[in-house]
């Protein structure tokens, strides 16, 4: 059974074999008209379960894609068409969807729903995000950096504002794929000890710097995430925003980069708040082929998952 529940509970060399089988599909169908089949069809009579409890907009289209594209089905369940840990419980519905299909991806609020998934469920579980962690993000992430300047160990990642679940998931991937990563922030808004005890026992302790400028400078990668979640009360908002426009990626903070850096934020964005509009679609942005190779990586990660 090979669940891909988080970064660093997988091992290193899978991990690295997927970013891998990642490029090589997104190469395979470069000329091909978008939406078509691919011609390998390792899903071909495979249904895949999709479960969204948080809305989605890239999370819902690319899997949805990445499975079509790959000869195979899916079924598309929101919390409000299933009855998920309210009315069932949720081994239950795991035990019970297991019956049906062949993959399971969700994305989710509590860890906790989908470690209980996982626990009970007799095919594999994809986190397609929860709200500690968001690893298909950030294989995303890692391919899309090396596909534009090459292998991403030893570079230096810099984090700038809230120590989120995609940040923690950056720190994931700093242990596992050896790349350099500073967080910079509001100590009101640090990251989990746990994500950062990881990565200091795989050898790449993460800096902490509260004043950006230092951070930045020398970075090959700058990433920044939205200030405010779909789900945080109106009385959060200006709280957060007054906590963190210090951080906020403008073009005077990337000029302190290395001149060839790249930019990244997994979206959606709100643009003039945590990176400014000259930024997102400035020469060091990639956030739409980030966005793309969501797409690619997922399809990696299901295969992985399948063995197929």
């Amino acid at each position: 059974m090979r669940h891909f529940l988080d970064i660093h509970k997988t091992d290193a060399d899978d991990l690295r074999r997927m970013i891998d089988r990642a490029h090589a599909m997104k190469v395979a169908r470069a000329d091909r008209p978008r939406g078509a089949a691919d011609d390998d069809q390792p899903l071909k009579g495979h249904m895949v379960a999709l479960i969204f409890e948080k809305p989605s907009t890239r999370t819902r289209v690319s899997f949805d894609v990445g499975v079509r594209q790959m000869g195979g089905q899916t079924m598309v369940l929101s919390g409000k068409e299933m009855q998920l840990g309210h009315g069932e419980t949720i081994a239950d519905t795991a035990r019970v969807l297991s019956r049906y299909v062949d993959l399971i991806m969700i994305r989710t609020f509590e860890e906790a729903t989908l470690l209980e998934m996982a626990e009970h469920a007799t095919v594999p579980v994809i986190n397609g995000l929860t709200n500690r962690t968001h690893p298909c993000q950030i294989m995303a992430d890692v391919m899309t950096y090396e596909e534009h300047r090459g292998p991403i160990a030893g570079r230096s990642v810099v984090w700038c504002g809230d120590g989120n679940n995609v940040f923690a998931s950056f720190a994931h991937a700093a242990g596992q794929f050896g790349f350099d990563l500073t967080f910079t922030g509001p100590e009101t808004l640090d990251p989990e000890p746990a994500c950062l005890d990881f990565a200091h026992g795989q050898g790449r302790p993460i800096r902490i710097l509260r004043d950006p400028d230092s951070a930045v400078a020398g970075a090959d990668l700058v990433v920044t995430d939205t200030w405010v979640s779909m789900h945080d009360p109106e009385s959060a908002k200006e709280r957060r925003h007054n906590q963190l426009r210090a951080y906020q990626v403008n073009e005077a903070l990337m000029a302190r980069a290395k001149s060839d850096a790249l930019f990244m934020h997994c979206l959606p964005a709100h643009r003039n708040d945590e990176a400014t509009s000259a930024v997102m679609d400035g020469p060091h942005s990639v956030i739409f082929d980030e966005a793309e190779n969501r797409l690619h990586a997922q399809k990696a990660i299901m295969r992985w998952c399948l063995g197929v």
